[in-house]
């Protein structure tokens, strides 16, 4: 073998003029050089000739230039899954984040006076029309919002939570160390499952900095249990001049019922409920892109506002925009499901997926030549909102040998993203958008 009967860079250069086109001098430069490497070093036999070395560039290249962070078809079942982005936008969403992109906006400039503005302000008038709060301001996400008003109100002091309520989200974040980071005291009262008012009560010294009620949305204590309603809480830290915080953490700003989903607490109902400030997510249940709302009294607000961190945490105009445009549309309840995409895949009707799974059935197992059988599935919502309920899909098992059907189908053009279970590669179809999507995408 005779390596140096391998074509120069140079020569592989010449007949290189597409993939200059699509990728830059540079970059097929240092492809070209790679490849030679590997080739001195595996010495094949035989050597490959130009247009293998080409073409093994060529993928290459290819490779490199695909994003890491690529749509996917999200088949798990888990319509608001952490891992996969969470809520998909709407559609006006979508079209309000592209035109802040395109142009400059006024994000911080008062078209009125012609003086500086506020980011909030595109906000702040949309939030506390749905809310019924005074006033709101808005960060990044949920753990932000948490650790700002902590921040702000219980620095250097206690916060009083029960012990059934130190949830842990996801990536091991956990509420103690939030407010640990927050320079807050965390002072546990109750038990695991029962937490009474006299708890809260009795904890209250001169070191306390508020109460605080955590909604356990990721988790249920079952049996043997009790809690401090939000209302009562509020009361007793108002009568001891305390301020009173309720995290929802994913929620909701209309009720679930409606759309025969079980209901969560809405952020109207905790306002009316007394809390000083409430604080939930932007990404799960809402529908919208990530942010962390804080709706509460105008004098914490503006506490919040002043607070060095609220800078660090802020949100940029991309997401302003869609944030802005998504709570719009929750001023027309009567069409929100038909407009917001997060409503209407927890919305769809049974009967209509499992005429979609027995369409599709066929068309897949001849498309990957495996056994394919509609079933019953179980989804859910996600991201931490009811976790003990389900709501009644279909959708397709695949076998034999799962495992390796899930990674042929993660290596796709559109990679398919399903969930293995009782020996089957199972494909819930509740978020497959239509027949066409799934069939382009084994194909």
């Amino acid at each position: 073998m005779d390596l140096r009967a391998l074509p120069s860079v140079d020569r592989l250069l010449m007949q290189a003029d597409a993939l200059v086109n699509d990728h830059g001098r540079a970059a097929v430069t240092r492809m070209l050089r790679a490849e030679l490497a590997r080739i001195r070093t595996d010495r094949p036999d035989p050597l490959p000739d130009a247009s293998a070395i080409l073409a093994a560039a060529s993928a290459g290249l290819t490779g490199q230039a695909q994003s890491r962070l690529r749509p996917v078809l999200n088949l798990t079942g888990t319509v608001l899954h952490t891992n996969l982005g969470r809520a998909l936008l709407a559609d006006a969403a979508i079209d309000a984040a592209t035109d802040a992109m395109r142009a400059p906006a006024a994000l911080e400039f008062d078209l009125e006076t012609g003086g500086r503005g506020e980011r909030d302000s595109h906000l702040r008038a949309l939030l506390c029309d749905l809310t019924g709060a005074e006033d709101a301001t808005v960060v990044n996400n949920n753990a932000a919002a948490v650790l700002i008003v902590l921040n702000t109100l219980a620095m250097r002091r206690e916060a009083i939570v029960s012990r059934g309520e130190l949830i842990e989200i996801g990536g091991a974040f956990r509420m103690p160390a939030i407010m640990q980071q927050a320079g807050c005291t965390l002072r546990e009262v109750g038990t695991t499952n029962r937490t009474h008012a006299r708890d809260y009560q009795d904890a209250i010294t001169a070191e306390t900095g508020l109460l605080m009620k955590v909604h356990t949305s990721n988790y249920r204590i079952e049996g043997f249990t009790a809690e401090v309603p939000a209302a009562q809480l509020a009361t007793i830290a108002h009568q001891a001049g305390l301020p009173m915080v309720n995290d929802l953490g994913s929620g909701t700003l209309v009720d679930l019922r409606r759309w025969g989903l079980s209901p969560e607490p809405t952020v109207a109902e905790a306002v009316a409920e007394g809390a000083d400030v409430v604080t939930f997510s932007g990404d799960k249940l809402l529908g919208g892109p990530q942010a962390g709302f804080i709706v509460g009294t105008r004098d914490i607000i503006a506490r919040i506002n002043k607070n060095p961190l609220k800078r660090a945490l802020r949100m940029d105009k991309i997401r302003i925009a869609a944030t802005e445009a998504t709570l719009r549309l929750y001023r027309d309840p009567d069409r929100l499901a038909e407009r917001l995409p997060t409503l209407r895949l927890l919305s769809r009707p049974l009967a209509e997926i499992r005429a979609q799974a027995e369409r599709l059935a066929p068309q897949v197992a001849a498309a990957l030549g495996c056994q394919v059988r509609v079933v019953d599935c179980a989804s859910q919502i996600g991201s931490g909102a009811l976790p003990t309920d389900t709501i009644p899909s279909a959708g397709l098992a695949l076998s034999p040998d799962p495992d390796a059907l899930a990674a042929r189908l993660r290596a796709g053009a559109m990679p398919i993203i399903g969930r293995i279970h009782d020996g089957a590669l199972v494909l819930d179809l509740r978020c497959l958008p239509d027949d066409a999507a799934l069939m382009r995408a084994v194909a």
